[in-house]
């Protein structure tokens, strides 16, 4: 059997085809090289995917319905794991309509090609960005989400509800990960742990948000990996039995449908994460101390109660063993 894959060029997709290929599956990948950040670095991952057995690749805009449907005639995968979207907080302020291609004309053009071809289970990426200004912390997946501070937030929220009424009118079952700052060998040079890396390895200051006073849910590569793997064959069912007026926390709904928060489980302070960056890079960081950004949030921290319940999911990557193997790959990369 097939899977398809979109976003193979992509930190976390790239992940995940390689963890089924390590499996013996035979993955199908999608992406479409867009330059939102360095496309040397998307096609390095891609290369090494092609270089696999069992890999098989196009490049292919999901925003284009009839190519994507054409592909899934051509593929007829019966699992999907869609992660290609238009990531990033801040880029939304200045580029609205990269979201609204990929993250929602594009994903409904896969619940349609997921239609067309009655697949058995679509996996989606969705983000703890969707809590916004909720301040209740750690996030479960019954806490409220209505307050999106963020386009990117806005879209993906958008792709939840989505999900759900496919989900429910055509019987399609559906599960949704929100992924909680995801870093490790392979990452995105957009992000805080690449970023600060490549900056301080060069001897140059580093811009510390919200005057450091930031919390997040950092969660290596390998344990996201390990979930999303784990969830593709964990296919929701409609509950029966659901109550509306007293809708139990880990229940599916009317729909075969769940969604499921994906992190690490704990919060470590920004400036905390930086002294780490520090010991393993092997020198110290100069900080230049900044205001909050628009459409950032202080505190991220993932209750992964409902997941660990569901199949298991226990990360086991610690913050210092993560940022080692992140460093120890950014300087082989990059030749630092």
């Amino acid at each position: 059997m097939t899977i398809l894959v979109t976003g193979t060029a992509g930190f976390i997709g790239a992940s995940v085809a390689h963890r089924l290929l390590d499996q013996g599956r035979e993955v199908f990948g999608l992406d479409t090289f867009n330059t939102y950040y360095d496309v040397a670095l998307k096609e390095a991952r891609w290369q090494r995917l092609a270089e696999r057995k069992g890999y098989r690749g196009h490049r292919l805009d999901i925003a284009d319905g009839k190519l994507l449907l054409a592909l899934f005639d051509q593929v007829r995968p019966k699992r999907v794991i869609h992660l290609a979207a238009q990531a990033g907080v801040r880029y939304g302020l200045d580029n609205p309509m990269a979201y609204v291609d990929s993250n929602l004309t594009g994903f409904v053009n896969m619940l349609e090609a997921c239609r067309a071809h009655r697949a058995e289970h679509l996996v989606f990426a969705s983000t703890s960005s969707v809590y916004g200004a909720n301040k209740s912390l750690p996030y479960a997946e019954n806490d409220g989400a209505a307050h999106q501070v963020s386009l990117y937030a806005a879209t993906k929220r958008a792709n939840e509800a989505l999900a759900h009424s496919y989900a429910h009118l055509f019987k399609i079952p559906m599960t949704g990960l929100r992924f909680f700052t995801v870093y490790g060998p392979w990452g995105r040079p957009d992000m805080a742990p690449q970023k600060f890396t490549a900056r301080i390895c060069a001897g140059q200051a580093i811009d510390v948000y919200n005057a450091g006073k930031l919390k997040r849910d950092f969660t290596f590569i390998d344990d996201i990996v390990e979930g999303v793997v784990r969830v593709l064959d964990h296919l929701p069912v409609a509950d029966e039995a659901w109550d509306p007026f007293n809708p139990a926390p880990d229940a599916s709904g009317v729909a075969p449908y769940r969604l499921f928060n994906i992190g690490r489980g704990e919060t470590i302070e920004l400036m905390d994460f930086i002294a780490t960056l520090e010991k393993h890079i092997g020198r110290k960081a100069e900080l230049n101390m900044m205001g909050m950004q628009a459409g950032d949030v202080e505190g991220t921290w993932c209750d992964v109660s409902s997941l660990e319940r569901a199949v298991g999911y226990r990360p086991k990557v610690s913050i210092d063993e993560g940022i080692e193997k992140t460093v120890r790959w950014f300087k082989d990369y990059y030749k630092v």
